[in-house]
């Protein structure tokens, strides 16, 4: 409830602030700060000190498992605002409004990690689209910015409205709108509840990007400002999950084996045409965006799995990939040219910043010794623990090496080819950034459980 009440108050600071304050770095510094706010006060509540304690007649459930999730996208949020924000003020000159709308993004957040009706499920997943459609148009001079704001727009509001129909749907087989014990309604295999869980699985799939619900992502993370597709591709699409988890335990679970045929025939899909487009892509950011799609694919195993693995490796690979692509966004927004060819030679230009870059690449990749590795080993083990449909396991472990190719396609033109590597102005500050942003991966590739533990507060 904290990091709910105060993102959305921070949020409209933030809007009147950029009335009152003109100067970009206090309205920066003042953006920062309420995201280091919300991660102490959640951080709180995952402690058992919650500021404030309002009944919210259960639709509203504050477990660890949705505040760790929080802690790490609030975590994630902070280091790239301490990356990115200034590259926010390049995008237009409503800065203070396009943060108030980050902070929106999180309360809507906030509410899927946590929420315990449908009309819970809804709120939260609309509070994180519409600011999004909203940042993806922000620079208004850019055709191509304009173009993925309406696609993404019409898109997602037509995924919605099969969301509504899925609900209503629910709610006309079972009277209410609580996803406690739905799972159990399915017993009988009425029509109605079958039809509507399986809207609903179709719209969230949209939402994570999953194929065959995949095609808007790579011209909406391509048409939008760089500095938010990083955001968008990594906080608010582990946001989605994580409220896709909550669903799928409470309202797929215990009919699971209905269900895995349906999920398996997604993860395949989703990792074979993320995986095998990426490949063909000429620009890094393109790249990353069908990239997106097939980490969705690793992240879809938390549902096919349903165990304790399943738990555990979606918050780890939450934070993991998380972490990976804000750094890698972060050194491409310093980037002249987004093509592969632009990375060339840049190890010799910029040896830090090829250094780190590296790293981040490699735990996208899934190599030993960076956090990727153990959250593609957690997301795996989810599946092999359930004995079913190993044909899968070996398929994903295939098309992860697949995926080895187009990341070292970056780590060879920044080290094995002759070229410039031009970047812009960079700071001292972005660059102790990175590499304190590079030193957690390791770490949490390293000792996994300093982030688990806290799952069984």
């Amino acid at each position: 409830m904290n990091a709910i009440i105060f993102s959305a108050i921070w949020g409209v600071l933030m809007m009147f602030s950029g009335i009152f304050i003109k100067t970009k770095a206090v309205i920066r510094n003042l953006a920062i700060a309420g995201v280091a706010l919300l991660l102490l006060l959640n951080l709180a509540e995952l402690n058992h000190l919650a500021v404030l304690h309002i009944d919210v007649k259960n639709m509203l459930v504050f477990d660890s498992f949705g505040l760790l999730f929080n802690s790490v996208a609030f975590a994630s949020t902070l280091i790239y605002l301490l990356l990115s924000a200034k590259d926010v003020e390049e995008v237009g000159v409503n800065q203070a409004e396009y943060f108030a709308l980050l902070f929106f993004v999180l309360c809507g957040i906030g509410i899927a990690s946590a929420f315990n009706t449908l009309l819970m499920l809804f709120l939260g997943i609309e509070i994180i689209s519409i600011p999004l459609y909203i940042l993806t148009g922000s620079d208004k001079k850019n055709l191509k910015s304009n173009e993925a704001s309406l696609k993404y727009f019409l898109m997602g509001s037509f995924s919605t409205g099969i969301m509504l129909m899925g609900i209503a749907l629910i709610y006309g087989a079972t009277g209410s709108f609580a996803v406690e014990g739905m799972g159990r309604q399915i017993e009988g295999f009425m029509p109605v509840m079958m039809a509507g869980l399986l809207l609903l699985l179709v719209a969230m799939s949209f939402k994570v990007s999953a194929a065959p619900f995949h095609f808007w992502t790579p011209d909406v993370y391509d048409g939008a400002p760089t500095v938010f597709t990083s955001f968008m591709a990594t906080i608010v699409k582990a946001g989605v999950f994580i409220a896709f988890v909550r669903l799928f335990d409470a309202a797929y679970g215990e009919s699971l084996d209905k269900w895995r045929l349906t999920l398996a025939f997604i993860i395949a899909a989703t990792l074979f045409i993320g995986n095998i487009t990426a490949v063909f892509q000429q620009s890094v950011k393109r790249m990353l965006a069908y990239s997106s799609i097939a980490q969705a694919g690793f992240m879809f195993f938390a549902l096919f799995g349903y165990n304790e693995f399943a738990r555990e490796g979606i918050i780890l690979y939450a934070a993991a990939y998380s972490l990976a692509t804000i750094g890698i966004f972060a050194i491409l927004i310093k980037m002249k040219d987004y093509t592969f060819d632009g990375y060339n030679g840049l190890a010799k230009q910029q040896p830090l910043l090829a250094a780190v870059n590296t790293i981040f690449l490699l735990s996208l990749a899934g190599i030993p010794a960076t956090a990727g590795f153990f959250a593609k080993y957690y997301m795996l083990m989810a599946a092999v623990k359930n004995g079913a449909y190993l044909w899968l396991v070996i398929f994903a472990v295939l098309c992860a090496a697949i995926s080895v190719y187009y990341y070292f396609r970056v780590i060879q033109a920044m080290y094995f080819k002759e070229g410039n590597g031009q970047v812009k102005e960079i700071s001292p500050g972005f660059k102790l950034m990175l590499v304190i942003l590079a030193g957690i991966i390791i770490l949490l590739g390293l000792f996994p459980q300093i982030l688990l533990v806290h799952l069984y507060f």
